[in-house]
């Protein structure tokens, strides 16, 4: 984790609530702390990682932010309504402003190793999770809020690895385009972010295979790894008034991985 930007009013999120899940680490954890930056106070949501929850939260109070921890695991029978349950205690009866779907199963291998029983979690927590906790939430989304949910480079790259994952992402790009056409009417942008290969503390083992940091940055157009940050910022961009006129969109957080050769 970098270290932490103290907060900077200039960002227009002052005053304003968001919920980021799976945030107790990597991605989602960058942009707990970026949102709390820019001066949101910010739910920090996770799974089974209380230690990790508790690293995020003391991150961002220590750079001048505000925020709570909300606990439920996604994936089980119930876990919107415990998800809920926390974030409206944490709320104490106000509303919330922005929501970050950032939860999510990685990779479950290609088509002829994943089991039923592995594609079913992948779609109870990368689609069921994300749909339902919205569905529940709009009655306490305020008006000109925002719905951002992480998709992946998956979605546009045909990865034999990665078949059952890329069906969730696609399937959630797909939900932010039509909930965008649908909630356009409260002000409520709904948009989706796509990051590529983002080294981050959790992932940082994965990267050390011989060659392999050099071959991706090789076929990525920026020549470099994506980090946590890189993604969060994109975030934050999209949750602030600057973003205002953007919705229904996937906005592409890879530095440009696979857009063709570098001849």
């Amino acid at each position: 984790m970098r270290e932490t930007r103290s907060i900077d009013r200039e960002w227009g999120l002052v005053g304003r609530v968001a919920l980021v899940t799976g945030a107790s680490r990597g991605i989602g954890q960058a942009i707990a702390i970026r949102l709390a930056a820019a001066g949101a106070a910010v739910a920090v949501h996770y799974g089974s990682d209380l230690a990790g929850a508790r690293s995020t939260l003391a991150a961002i109070e220590s750079a001048g932010g505000s925020g709570f921890l909300v606990g439920a695991e996604l994936g089980v029978d119930g876990d919107v309504d415990t998800l809920v349950r926390g974030l409206d205690a944490g709320l104490n009866g106000g509303q919330l402003d922005i929501l970050v779907n950032n939860a999510a199963v990685p990779p479950a291998g290609p088509i002829d190793v994943t089991t039923p029983e592995q594609f079913d979690h992948l779609f109870a927590v990368n689609v069921r999770a994300p749909y339902f906790l919205i569905r529940r939430l709009l009655s306490s989304l305020s008006d000109g809020g925002r719905i951002i949910t992480i998709s992946s480079v998956a979605t546009r790259m045909a990865n034999p690895s990665q078949t059952s994952f890329a069906m969730t992402k696609g399937a959630i790009e797909t939900m932010s385009r039509t909930l965008a056409n649908e909630l356009g009417v409260r002000g409520i942008t709904v948009n989706a972010v796509a990051p590529g290969a983002t080294r981050t503390a959790t992932n940082g083992s994965l990267f050390e295979a011989p060659g392999l940091a050099g071959f991706i940055a090789e076929r990525t157009a920026l020549n470099r790894l994506g980090e946590a940050e890189d993604v969060a910022d994109i975030v934050g961009f999209l949750a602030s008034d600057d973003a205002r006129w953007i919705t229904g969109q996937v906005l592409d957080a890879s530095g440009g991985l696979y857009l063709g050769p570098r001849l």
